[in-house]
Formats: C-alpha cells, structure tokens, sequence
C-alpha cells in the first residue's frame, strides 16, 4: 500500500500537451483531417501543432515565373492561410517547420516520403531566405506580430539522417541554419528560431550545432530533438514490426540535450522534443495497441519534468508519408483512426486532460493529483518493458487523501485495456476488414469507448484505499469526490416500485 502525502509534491507541467505532431500541412485541407482536429481538441486540447510541407510545392508558396526573359518568384499564400485559419479557428497554434525544399528553388532531385518532399540545398541562399522573410511577414500581417511571436519557428527536419537532408551535410545545415534564423530575425528580432531538430542516434551533432551559433553570432532560441524506441525494421508488405527498448530510453533522450549542452552558450534554453513515439514507422500496428498506450503512461507522467513540450507523433492517421493506407488500421502513428475512431492512446490523452495541477504522488505505475477544487484523481497503467507481454493483471493500491473526515466518497474509473476502450481489438475479431462499412464502424466506435464504472468508497481520517487490479496494458484513470449528501427528507427510494420489500 503506497500511502499518499497530504500535500502536493510538485506540479503537473503542460509539457505533455504543448504540441502534437500531423502529416504535411496541406492534409488540413482535407475535411476528415479537420474532423479529427476537432475532436483531439475537444477531448485533449494541445497547444500547438507541428508538421511537415509548409514550403513543399503542395502548398503552393514559391512560384517562380519568367517574365520579359527575366526570371521572377512569386509568393502565394492561400493554402497557407486556409491550414493556419484552420488550426487557430480549433485553438491550436503553428509550430512552425521551416521545410521542405520547393522545387523551384531545390538543388537537387532527391525527394522524401509518397508525396516527394525536396530534401536538398537551395540553388540560392538569397532566394531561401526572401521565401523566409515574406513567409513570417505574411503571417505577420495576417495574424499580428504579438500573435506570431508565440508561434516557436523550426529549420528543417532531422537534418542528420541522408533521407532528410541530402548527405546529412552537417556544414550544409549549418549553412541554412544561420540563414534561415537571420532571416526570421530580419522580420522582427523577437519572433522564436531554433533547431537543429535532429533524430534519435545523433547526439554528436550538439557540440557542432553549439559552437557554430556561439562563434558565428547566430540566434537560437530553443533546441528541438526527436525521440523513438524501436529498432530495426522488419518488413512485411504494408507494415512493419520492431522491437522496443523500455520506456526508461524515452526519457533519457528527453533529457539528452541539457545534458550536452551543458557549459555551452544554449545551456538553459527552452528545449522541444518536436517529435516521439514509440516507433518511427507509420505502418507498425504497435500504435493502434492498448500496449502503446500502457508504455508511453510513465512518459506523459514524468517528460515534463525534463523538456518544455513533447510533440506525439501523430494526432490523426490522415497521413501519407509511406503512400496511402491500405487498411482501416494499419499501424499508424495517429491517436485517432481514419474515421475519427479513438484509439487506446488517445484515451491516455484523454485522462491527461482531466488530471488536477497538484502532483501529490508519482510512482512507476501511477500518478495522483488534485484539483484546486478538492477532486483527486488517479492514473494508473500496467508496466511494460519493450518487449514482453504484461501480466495478466497488475495491483496497485493506494491510501489517497481527499481532504474530509469520515463519509463516503464518490468514484468513477475509466479503463482501458485489451478489451475496453480498444477498437483495435474488435476489428481483429472482425476478421481485420481493410474497409469496414458503416454497421461495422458504428460497432467499431463503440468498442472504441472505455469501460465506465462508479460507486462509492469510505473515507476514514480524510483518506481513502484504492486497491486497482489493472487488466493485461490496462491503462486507468479513477475520480474521487467527496460526497456531500443533499438528498430531501421526503424521498424514499424504498417506495419505488421494485426497490422496496424482499426479493421474491
């Protein structure tokens, strides 16, 4: 029995929901997509968003021309200001990604992803940074200065892997780097520029990225990162499977840019983890799992004691990156499916939402908080390690102050596991339909819905004992309140038909 402390240990940051990752911006055209957008904000309410493709040809910026033999760009923003109206309109802000390369400008022919995004050097440092600066004026004349400087400006995307950045060239990235944050910079000195937005495996890159802006006077104003658990890919045709390292390896990477950039000038900066997941793949079936949701459980509790936001990658399975989906699930990052469906992560997201500020306790299988108002509430979820399947059940008990003296208090628990809350688990049993119909999805949607269960508990000395049995990955969420009875003198359920007399 872990006993609870009286009062707060510390604060539950907003880390967890600062950002959240999508697919190429242009997908926000798409009316699925901003339904889901609608959906996630109801429920979980991120702060920020951050993907892929702001200057990719689909959005349709850069647009050279020739006029009178002389060669001319350009910029047009109606896609743009359709995704960014979008996004604020569900009260989510841009993190903005400076990337990818438009052809028009683009060294090079090596393309990343379905969609061929242009991972090479401009032909003209010149021309990038014109597309730079009348990019963030745009935004700045449509939105408003004070607006855009909340909006934190990323260049390029994990610059050290040769799919994102042609030879991984880290001089080359440099290059653009310093570029592309004078450039931000020349717009208004106070808007937010930073990077180098590396990938796991890659923490030789800090020392470099440091040195370079210290010596060259280069503004940065935050670092970024990503983070992933899986190893290499096994292939089969439309999906992958890994092995996951245990979550613990997570956290370490959280920590790992303070760590090198200690005694350095960026020492102290905001650092953004502007992508993690567990697997980097957009088609490992791990993400529709309750699994996935029981491994990240100790992240989401613990990251923000470590970074300043932690973007999961994605919000939605409208995404195209490895072509389009053949199959209804199939692996993708999205807490949410095509068709809206929550997936058991999404409802880890959800708990989130409803936890109070105060931490009163954290351990390796639960979180405890309150609300200012009194409420308490309780998150607790299966350990997993990476790799082998959790126990059957798992027991976690609690003695949880609710701050009254002896009564009764009311309780509702939320579970998740691999029968409730987990549509993954019904479209198996379906016979895994590649494109269920409307019944099926109907069916899907509520199989999709976490077991509801309430009563009452006793409290003795303001405190009340929880004991959890947690299902195989289950993740939970319990609500304690304590009960104030209003009921008038004149009712007597025993006189209800049916609750009154002995049972015959």
């Amino acid at each position: 029995m872990h006993l609870v402390p009286d009062e707060p240990v510390g604060t539950l940051t907003t880390a967890w929901r600062q950002c959240v990752g999508t697919g190429r911006l242009n997908l926000a055209l798409r009316h699925d997509y901003v339904e889901s957008l609608a959906l996630a904000q109801r429920e979980i309410g991120f702060r920020y968003v951050r993907g892929h493709g702001l200057l990719s040809d689909d959005m349709g910026i850069h647009r050279p021309y020739t006029l009178d033999g002389a060669r001319h760009v350009r910029h047009s923003f109606a896609y743009a200001d359709q995704v960014v109206d979008t996004y604020l309109r569900h009260g989510i802000r841009p993190f903005v990604e400076l990337g990818f390369m438009p052809d028009g400008l683009a060294s090079g022919e090596q393309t990343v992803f379905w969609w061929k995004g242009n991972v090479t050097p401009p032909t003209s440092y010149d021309e990038w940074a014109d597309l730079v600066r009348a990019t963030l004026r745009h935004l700045v004349d449509r939105y408003g200065l004070e607006e855009v400087r909340r909006w934190p400006v990323e260049v390029w995307n994990e610059p050290n892997l040769d799919v994102f950045w042609q030879g991984a060239d880290q001089a080359e990235y440099l290059r653009l780097y310093e570029v592309t944050a004078h450039a931000v910079k020349d717009v208004d000195a106070s808007l937010q520029v930073g990077g180098p937005a590396i990938s796991p495996g890659s923490d030789e890159w800090w020392a470099p990225f440091a040195d370079f802006v210290t010596a060259r006077d280069v503004p940065c104003d935050f670092v970024s990162r990503h983070a992933y658990t899986s190893g290499p890919a096994q292939h089969v045709p439309f999906g992958t499977y890994q092995d996951l390292r245990p979550p613990q390896h997570l956290l370490e990477q959280f920590a790992a840019p303070r760590e090198h950039l200690a005694g350095t000038a960026l020492a102290g900066l905001p650092v953004h983890i502007t992508e993690f997941n567990t697997s980097y793949r957009p088609d490992n079936p791990v993400h529709d799992t309750a699994y996935n949701a029981a491994y990240l459980a100790p992240v989401l509790a613990a990251g923000g004691d470590l970074v300043d936001s932690f973007s999961y990658w994605t919000f939605c399975d409208v995404f195209e990156e490895q072509d389009v989906p053949t199959s209804f699930f199939h692996g993708g990052f999205g807490l949410l499916t095509h068709r809206g469906l929550r997936k058991p992560t999404f409802h880890l997201y959800a708990f989130m939402a409803r936890l109070g500020d105060a931490v009163l306790a954290r351990g390796e299988d639960h979180l405890v908080t309150r609300h200012d108002d009194g409420r308490v509430q309780v998150l607790a979820w299966q350990p997993v390690d990476g790799a082998a399947p959790g126990a059957p059940t798992h027991t976690v008990a609690l003695d949880v102050p609710v701050g009254a003296g002896d009564g009764d208090a009311f309780v509702v628990r939320h579970r998740v596991h691999e029968e409730a809350g987990n549509a993954w688990t019904a479209w198996n049993r379906m016979g895994r339909p590649a494109s269920p119909g409307l019944r099926r999805l109907d069916l899907l949607e509520e199989a999709s819905r976490p077991a509801v269960e309430h009563g009452a508990v006793p409290v003795r000395g303001g405190r009340v004992r929880l004991d959890l049995t947690l299902e195989r990955h289950e993740v939970t969420l319990v609500e304690l309140e304590v009960v104030r009875d209003e009921t008038p003198p004149w009712l007597d359920d025993a006189r209800i038909p049916g609750y009154g007399g002995e049972a015959r």
